[in-house]
């Protein structure tokens, strides 16, 4: 298979935080919108991007915890939206879209992770509804706004837990069996070829998308983990301090997402996975949980997904 996705030697690593991939770049005049900006590494990314001069849009099922957290960040705005509820998807999009203001970048970062067992929407397993169709439809209804740029990008936060499940499409709402852990893999899975497919429609107007795996950091996604849960895996010890080196400080959780959306390095490419600020490889072997895997970047995986995605929530590009 002859594939872009290949690290391609950024200069930057697992270690880099987000205002040093976005040093020396100007964002001044661009508008990014992020979901999930106003906590965990979705607030490290509205920082750095406001920092370097781009007027960020909040979008928040909770306006007022995002205003108090945005308070001391300038260049930013909220505006309410339910990734689980596609009425709400809608009202924002129609408020955003009546501004006449066109988007640079997206960054999809709002997520659950091995939440319990949820239906939401019209009966959607939760983890899929709100990592990946509440984002479907919401970029299909800013379609305007994004081709308006004549350049943007748009970056879905997707993660490692990709390894762990392919799409299930014989029971995609597990509803013959919950397993939390699958119901995370296979919603990340679905941001990375939900990635792989707006790249192919976008391309032609100048939008590019990419996915990536921003490392391992404690943050409040961990909010459905008991303390012990997370001992056991050894992320953090006994008095809740974080216990693995390899776990990343939020500030450099958010890099690998700023530097997709913003890196001159990617002019020209999308569709990839990336992550440790660098386009990553492809991983063959199953156990590494590093790279990506193919059946995540599989074209006729992510047109499947994106045909079921336009039917289940009813939205399209046209």
């Amino acid at each position: 298979m002859i594939t872009s996705q290949h690290k391609i030697g950024s200069g930057f690593d697992a270690r880099s935080t987000a205002a040093e991939v976005l040093d020396g770049i100007d964002l001044s005049g661009k508008l990014a919108l992020v979901t999930g900006g106003y906590s965990g590494l979705g607030l490290e990314t509205t920082r750095a991007l406001a920092n370097a001069g781009a007027h960020v849009v909040v979008p928040a099922r909770r306006p007022a915890d995002a205003e108090a957290a945005l308070a001391g960040i300038s260049g930013t705005e909220v505006g309410e939206l339910d990734l689980a509820d596609l009425t709400s998807v809608e009202a924002f999009a129609h408020r955003f879209l009546d501004t006449g203001r066109s988007i640079d970048l997206l960054i999809a970062g709002a997520g659950i992770m091995a939440a319990p067992e949820r239906r939401v929407g019209r009966g959607w397993e939760s983890h899929f509804a709100i990592c990946h169709l509440g984002h479907h439809a919401l970029v299909s209804r800013l379609w305007p706004a994004l081709t308006a740029s004549g350049g943007a990008r748009v970056v879905t936060v997707a993660s490692s837990g990709h390894h762990s499940s392919p799409m299930r499409w014989h029971d995609v709402h597990f509803e013959r069996g919950y397993d939390r852990w699958l119901a995370y893999g296979q919603a990340k899975t679905a941001n990375v070829l939900f990635a792989v497919h707006l790249d192919k429609l976008g391309a032609g107007h100048g939008i590019r998308a990419f996915s990536l795996h921003p490392g391992a950091i404690l943050t409040p996604l961990q909010r459905h983990l008991r303390p012990e849960e997370m001992v056991e895996r050894g992320w953090i010890d006994e008095h809740g301090n974080q216990a693995d080196p390899d776990f990343k400080s939020p500030e450099q959780g958010a890099a690998t997402q700023v530097w997709a959306a913003t890196s001159p390095s990617l002019d020209g490419l999308g569709g990839l996975y990336c992550e440790d600020c660098d386009v990553a490889e492809i991983a063959e072997e199953e156990g590494e949980w590093v790279g990506v895997r193919p059946y995540a970047i599989d074209a006729g995986e992510a047109a499947r997904l994106w045909k079921l995605s336009d039917d289940l929530t009813g939205v399209s590009l046209g």
